[in-house]
């Protein structure tokens, strides 16, 4: 049975992108997935950090983008991870290092369900990028597609 999962939605008044998703994986295996680098590189970018926990800081890669600068703000395992970068797609250049001025937040919430984990994903920040409208878009794209691929990596080895 495949789970359809609806698109992510904007709030532009909140300057947030959202989208919650089924999947048909325990908890642990999507907590993993979304938390640990060699996990997150198999649906996401590509991702380095530099110890674990609260305050590590790291790079995602996209290919034909570049190294998005990444630090983790805050976990509470299994349930919530949030992750600050500076990934504002109407700037030209990524900065080395996370810009706490310009940057947006996404948190990652899990939650079991009777067929799995509930997963919702909120970006928040985006009135402090360069041109919010074009950044919300653009992100509300890119969670349809990179959590497309992680409901597709898990499910499909259940």
């Amino acid at each position: 049975m495949s789970m359809t999962n609806q698109p992510s939605v904007i709030d532009e008044s909140e300057f947030t992108v959202r989208r919650t998703i089924r999947i048909a994986a325990p908890i642990e295996k999507v907590w993993s997935a979304v938390t640990e680098p060699e996990h997150i590189s198999k649906w996401f970018g590509r991702a380095e950090f530099d110890r674990a926990g609260v305050g590590a800081r790291g790079t995602l890669t996209f290919p034909g983008y570049g190294d998005v600068p990444v630090r983790i703000e805050a976990i509470d395992a299994p349930r919530m991870v949030s992750y600050r970068w500076s990934n504002d797609d109407a700037v030209g250049l990524l900065p080395k290092e996370v810009d706490d001025g310009h940057s947006t937040v996404f948190t990652f919430t899990l939650e079991p369900v009777s067929d799995g984990t509930q997963l919702t994903v909120v970006e928040t920040g985006f009135d402090t990028t360069s041109d919010p409208a074009a950044n919300l878009e653009s992100h509300r794209q890119g969670w349809d597609g990179e959590l497309d691929k992680l409901v597709a990596l898990l499910g499909s080895s259940s």
